[in-house]
């Protein structure tokens, strides 16, 4: 998963988004993901995308099937709902005890070619499983989420415990100060950023991060993990977006 980052770790990248991307944020972030026409082209206006340059977006986005028509407005496609509930998860992941347990997926299924194996790599990536090795991928049992049905076909389901201590493993699985040292980077940086486009930037920033958080459990984790004030921050965004959308609606 690409992090918005430059050469120098932990450095935020400030770059710009596209109509598109503010779009795809605003709608990401609102539920249900609709909005009247009118009142996205009030939403929008704080980032600098004009009506006109709303108006093509809206067209390109609508053909390439990442929005959907409605009566007055535009809803996220079936595919990108998907994306939203992923972005939700990882906002507010939903987390159980931890028992010591470890789910492990070992890989059964062969003749697959390059684009099948890395589409499973990153459809297992993104359940938040680490690769120990070629075809066997695990992660602490901390999480309250089935697996796809569809992983039975390609794939056994187990349930394991290391020998080894647990803490070194997950430091093996996943680069963890190196993903604390990028949160602590982000939330300074949102701390710092004052205008709408600049703010809504950082945050599109701030949830590539979150999703690529391994949400371990806390024994697990190195001292002053920022996980959680990461997702705070980004929790009084959406409130700050909701906040505002409504009052832009009511003076309208």
């Amino acid at each position: 998963m690409r992090m918005n980052v430059t050469a120098r770790p932990g450095e935020v990248d400030p770059r710009p988004l596209s109509a598109r991307s503010v779009v795809l944020s605003l709608l990401l972030g609102v539920h249900p993901p609709e909005l009247a026409a009118k009142d996205l082209v009030r939403a929008v206006e704080p980032f600098g995308v004009g009506g006109s340059t709303l108006r093509a977006a809206l067209s390109r986005m609508t053909a390439a099937g990442d929005l959907r028509r409605t009566d007055g407005g535009y809803r996220l496609s079936d595919r990108l709902l998907e994306r939203q509930l992923r972005q939700d998860e990882a906002a507010r992941p939903h987390t159980r005890a931890w028992d010591g347990d470890w789910e492990m997926v070992v890989i059964t299924a062969t003749g697959r070619g390059p684009a099948e194996r890395a589409d499973l790599r990153a459809r297992l990536a993104a359940l938040r499983l680490a690769e120990l090795r070629e075809g066997v991928w695990l992660r602490p049992a901390n999480l309250r989420r089935p697996l796809p049905a569809d992983l039975d076909e390609v794939a056994q389901h187990y349930t394991a415990r290391p020998e080894g201590p647990a803490r070194e493993l997950a430091a093996t699985l996943w680069q963890l100060d190196a993903w604390a040292t990028m949160a602590r980077s982000l939330l300074a940086h949102v701390a710092r950023a004052d205008r709408p486009a600049d703010r809504l930037t950082a945050f599109a920033a701030v949830v590539r991060h979150l999703l690529a958080d391994p949400v371990l459990p806390p024994e697990l984790l190195p001292a002053d993990w920022p996980g959680a004030r990461l997702r705070a921050a980004y929790a009084d965004y959406q409130r700050e977006i909701t906040a505002a959308e409504w009052a832009r609606g009511h003076r309208a």
